[in-house]
């Protein structure tokens, strides 16, 4: 225990307004000189020269009346965090202290009337010269208490150091503290029973207890004494931890507050999906609740992005990314749920710190990767990890709930569906129009309680003013055709691209007319303009949409004649620029032909050697096997079917079969 403070010039005591002590430093200086605080023995210890500019006096805080002192004692005396080398009384001082701090109001206050009255009683003494006996009658007779009190209150603090007399003045008495009786059985019977997820009634669990003490003999006290108990025994922690949960016993911990103050506008952002509670139905009929994924700066809390699909899928996600990127720039850090969406490989591949799926060393960078966005993970459904859930409070309130969804609002649980529960679908065009609006007035919105907004600013305002001073990573067009738009791969027909029912052309196609291709679009805007890459990655192109004309439009016609012959005559001047010969000039650079080339002769003869090695001379006759292949083919028919006649007992008569053969034989074919 120490004091802060101990010293103290006339315009400190006067600004703490201390009690029995001026308002003004003038009068204290007067004060000081009435009462001679500035006593040549008292020197250094009760007095001394202020040694800062100025010059003057600081006295030391024994020199204030006992009102005073008790005052200062309070605002000033602190425990001390280090635990200094101290004796086996220091150490006895600072339990009492200790215990001292613990106790009530009630007892502290008359804890400082005691020592109020036995510092009058030193003061009396001191200043007036009075005897202790005559000191301690008027001590007595002010507060209105016995001599024989004021001695017993003396007798507290003898051998005490003065400074350590508020502790050991304090009232001792702990009123009643005896308990009724209870079996250790019991009181361990009605914990495991009261303590359980399952959270039962104090009052059925005692019923049952009075059962098993009957058939135990265990003693117990009544109900409403013994249920004191566990509420004065069992820490609030362990029934919370018992009754309710880890999460529950989460929420009694402080959450951490993180100061969003060290960025500045898109330096760090995060992103998270909400399901808003409205039914929406999409063009082919579908009536769902459809899913917001949504980016927003950390350092101002401005929505930067938004985008609405049926579900938290990879598409949307990257959307909602390239729509934050080509609008505001590339944040330095993202803080992203660790989900099967958010950490995809598409999307964080080749991070050192991501967590999820198999890794592997030939994985591609993600997008975040490719450009450079550091990300940071944090727990699903943390409001502390990532304030976009404050966010998404009041789109639970100022989009579900807006008066053109009517009808459409489902409620944000099972238990809370409003009377007219699915009574309207809302159609997909007007829910975007009313995102679109509140989103915006969501961040224009002023007297915002932020460290940025500083309860003045809008977030746009707090945002606006430190991005335009800001120095900010813009993604190039490249980057975002690479990364940011979603692909496809189609064939590519005579007349263009065909996709999604629209047609898309441009005359870098014609030479790649029945090959694949993959083309880069965005697919809320089919209409713009895709990109075309050959298989390999290699960019070709951008495709401009053809739109369709009407049957009769004449100037539609016009133009598209305009457009085609504009076409044309280019390539002829590209033609003309690529053929520097003409075909009568090539031709009469053809050498002329000298005539038929004669056959080539053999220069080698083969030898007739004499003896065995002689090669035998065949006639000049046709080999049986040179003859055509139909005759081979006839005779070897003709030798099979005689063959299977004469096994079967028929005789192959020259001029036909006679009638007993030829019913034989039609037997036999059948």
């Amino acid at each position: 225990m120490a004091l802060t403070l101990e010293w103290f010039t006339a315009a400190d005591v006067a600004a703490m307004a201390l009690p029995g002590m001026p308002n003004f430093a003038k009068n204290v200086i007067e004060m000081a000189e009435r009462e001679d605080w500035r006593r040549p023995e008292w020197a250094n210890k009760r007095w001394r020269r202020r040694e800062a500019s100025g010059g003057g006096f600081e006295y030391h805080w024994s020199v204030l009346p006992p009102a005073a002192r008790m005052v200062w004692s309070a605002v000033h005396l602190v425990v001390s965090d280090a635990a200094p080398a101290c004796t086996t009384k220091e150490a006895k001082h600072a339990d009492v202290w200790a215990w001292f701090l613990a106790l009530t109001d009630k007892k502290k206050d008359e804890a400082k009337r005691r020592l109020r009255a036995l510092q009058m009683i030193e003061d009396l003494v001191e200043k007036t010269r009075r005897p202790k006996r005559m000191a301690t009658i008027e001590a007595a007779a002010a507060f209105a208490v016995g001599r024989s009190t004021i001695a017993g209150w003396d007798a507290m603090v003898r051998n005490v150091p003065r400074a350590h007399w508020l502790p050991y003045l304090a009232p001792r008495h702990t009123g009643r503290t005896v308990t009724a009786e209870c079996s250790p059985e019991a009181w361990e019977w009605i914990k495991a029973a009261y303590l359980r997820p399952e959270k039962p009634n104090f009052a059925d669990c005692y019923r049952d207890l009075t059962k098993a003490a009957a058939a135990h003999g265990w003693t117990i006290p009544a109900e409403i004494t013994l249920w004191r108990r566990i509420e004065r025994d069992v820490p609030t922690e362990v029934k919370v931890l018992s009754r309710q949960g880890v999460d529950a016993l989460k929420r009694l911990y402080p959450a951490q507050q993180r100061d969003r103050g060290c960025f500045h506008a898109m330096e760090a952002v995060n992103a998270d999906g909400h399901k808003i509670d409205v039914f929406v139905q999409w063009p082919g009929g579908e009536i769902i609740r459809p899913m917001l994924i949504v980016f927003q700066d950390l350092y101002s809390g401005k929505i930067l992005s938004c985008r609405v699909d049926r579900s938290e899928n990879l598409e949307a996600v990257r959307m909602a990314f390239g729509d934050m990127i080509e609008t505001y720039g590339v944040p330095e850090y993202c803080t992203l749920d660790n989900t099967r969406t958010f950490a995809s490989k598409r999307l964080t591949g080749g991070m050192s710190n991501r967590f999820r799926f198999k890794v592997k060393p030939e994985d591609p960078a993600g997008i975040m990767t490719t450009l450079g966005v550091k990300v940071r993970w944090s727990t699903p459904y943390s409001g502390q990890s990532k304030p976009i859930e404050r966010a998404f409070r009041d789109f639970a309130a100022n989009i579900a709930k807006h008066p053109r969804f009517a009808g459409a609002y489902v409620g944000n649980n099972p238990m809370a569906k409003p009377e007219n529960y699915g009574s309207k679908a809302v159609p997909l065009d007007t829910f975007l129009e009313v995102v679109s609006e509140r989103i915006a007035e969501h961040n224009a919105r002023p007297g915002r309680r932020t460290a940025a907004c500083a309860g003045s600013l809008s977030f746009d305002q707090a945002f606006e003013a430190s991005y335009s001073t800001s120095i900010i990573r813009k993604a190039t067009e490249g980057q975002m055709q690479m990364c940011l738009l979603a692909a496809d791969d189609v064939t590519v027909r005579i007349d263009g691209i065909h996709f999604h029912g629209n047609r898309y052309w441009n005359d870098c196609l014609v030479s790649l007319v029945g090959k694949k291709v993959t083309i880069r679009f965005d697919p809320d805007t089919l209409h713009e303009p895709v990109h075309v890459y050959r298989l390999d990655g290699a960019r070709i192109g951008a495709a401009e949409c053809l739109e369709a004309a009407g049957f009769y439009d004449l100037e539609a016609a016009r133009e598209h004649g305009r457009k085609r012959r504009a076409w044309i005559k280019a390539k002829r001047v590209q033609l003309d620029a690529e053929l520097s010969m003409t075909i009568g000039q090539a031709a009469t650079l053809l050498a002329k032909s000298e005539g038929p080339v004669p056959p080539p002769q053999t220069k080698l003869v083969r030898p007739i050697f004499a003896g065995s090695a002689a090669r035998k001379i065949q006639p000049d006759q046709e080999p049986e096997d040179a003859r055509p292949l139909s005759e081979n083919y006839a005779r070897y028919t003709d030798e099979l079917r005689a063959r299977a006649l004469k096994e079967h007992g028929f005789q192959v008569i020259e001029g036909g079969w006679d009638v007993k053969q030829r019913a034989k034989l039609s037997r036999f074919r059948g």
